[in-house]
């Protein structure tokens, strides 16, 4: 069964199972990360309104969870920032009434300064910001905020949230290789963390195909590094597990490998063949690449797969 706000279980390195929920349209967003492995944002905004009618993600929720599939976590992620959604708190509330299912909320937190997205994510279970910088100058490099948001500002909201926030804190540090890992970055980015008291500090890297091709990853050795200097909260983002794909997921795979073997395809092309979400086709290929099924070519600048 399809679903137009829903998409997964996916597996997530991160999450387990993943069933996605998605409240804005596609980029809709207020960064325009150099990282990001959906493209540049086409709309930046920091406006909050119901995006997606309300009613029908909890629709889509409902009939989701009927079909049942194992899924660890219900994340509010997707194509763009989902604290934007002005009924963000409202669907977290409304879901938990129906499910003991842990809600999580993928988030860039941005706007976390704001008083009405803090109550919002109240009753979420887990929250996971993003946080990539500790100035100024490297903040617009890597992010390239709406130009409301300043780093102070998400700091502060941070620090702000975690007092008043019961559930867990997974804070992500997104690492840029010659951007935010430097020495002097990396405990200046240690020294805010212990104001905001995350219950995990994940690190992870770019390593997914980047809106900016001058977006590099850090190498595993790079990586340990910078978690010597975090101390015992942080952890690097370990890939996903191939023993827990469901059937579902080998199914699908399947499909895509047809697909591929027949010519070479956008990841756009395998949404529209498959009638899957961006997130989803996202996670299956790259799993695909893992497993060396498909590769990844590049044609007058366009990514496309093939069979390997």
């Amino acid at each position: 069964m399809q679903h137009k706000y829903i998409y997964g279980p996916v597996p997530s390195r991160r999450l387990g199972f993943s069933l996605g929920i998605d409240l804005v349209p596609f980029k809709l967003c207020s960064f325009n990360c150099i990282y990001c492995q959906l493209g540049p944002t086409t709309r930046q905004t920091i406006e909050r309104r119901e995006y997606s009618p309300t009613d029908a993600v909890l629709s889509d929720v409902k009939k989701a969870l009927r079909e049942g599939n194992h899924i660890d976590y219900l994340t509010f992620s997707g194509s763009g920032e989902p604290t934007l959604h002005s009924k963000i708190g409202y669907l977290i509330k409304e879901v938990k009434k129906i499910t003991q299912i842990p809600i999580a909320v993928l988030t860039n937190g941005s706007l976390l300064y704001k008083s009405s997205v803090q109550k919002d994510l109240l009753s979420a279970d887990v929250v996971l910001p993003t946080l990539c910088a500790s100035s100024e100058r490297i903040f617009r490099k890597i992010n390239r905020a709406h130009r409301a948001i300043t780093i102070h500002k998400i700091i502060r909201g941070l620090i702000k949230f975690r007092k008043m926030y019961r559930g867990k804190i997974w804070l992500e540090l997104m690492l840029v290789k010659g951007i935010n890992d430097t020495q002097q970055e990396i405990v200046a980015l240690r020294d805010i963390i212990h104001k905001i008291v995350p219950d995990k500090i994940h690190l992870n890297t770019v390593v997914r195909p980047p809106s900016e091709k001058y977006a590099a990853p850090l190498t595993q050795e790079e990586l340990e590094r910078v978690r010597a200097i975090l101390g015992e909260k942080a952890e690097i983002v370990a890939e996903t597990d191939a023993k827990r794909r469901s059937a579902r997921g080998e199914d699908i795979e399947k499909m895509i490998l047809d697909i591929v073997k027949r010519r070479p395809v956008t990841t756009d092309d395998i949404c529209k063949i498959m009638d899957l979400h961006v997130q989803e086709t996202i996670k299956y290929i790259e799993h695909m690449i893992q497993k060396k099924t498909i590769k990844r070519t590049i044609h007058e600048g366009q990514i496309f797969y093939e069979a390997a």
